[in-house]
């Protein structure tokens, strides 16, 4: 696990980790760049977030797992519940295994769901 510090950026964040590590966050940070391409990376919670409309996703890594999480509404895990099945599920996060690959199309998948959702709520409020 990273120590704790006060991280300025999401680079300051992966470099806290070891290569091996750093490869996986930036894979992850990388499917999410190209999921939604105009979303702004942020540090929030002292992890690496994006924002598009709100925010997106966060991501972060831990001593034998990578982990991604949503805020509310939830609905991005019901949406993809049968293909987070085999991961550890919680109400809004999901983590995947060191030890395994990571589904990259997966992430950019729930990202562009939730960039969606985000941007509908976003004018819909605007409509108000």
């Amino acid at each position: 696990m990273s120590p704790k510090t006060n991280y300025q950026t999401a680079d300051e964040y992966i470099a806290g980790f070891p290569p091996a590590v750093q490869e996986g966050l930036q894979q992850i940070r990388s499917a999410i760049r190209q999921a939604e391409p105009e979303a702004e990376e942020i540090i929030s919670y002292q992890i690496p977030a994006f924002e598009y409309y709100g925010k997106l996703i966060y991501y972060s890594a831990y001593t034998k797992h990578y982990s991604i999480s949503f805020p509310p509404p939830f609905t991005v895990f019901e949406k993809f519940a049968e293909e987070l099945s085999p991961c550890e599920v919680s109400k809004s996060a999901v983590q995947f295994p060191m030890d395994k690959p990571l589904p990259l199309e997966l992430i950019g998948e729930m990202v562009k769901f939730r960039a969606a959702e985000n941007k509908e709520k976003q004018q819909k409020k605007k409509k108000k």
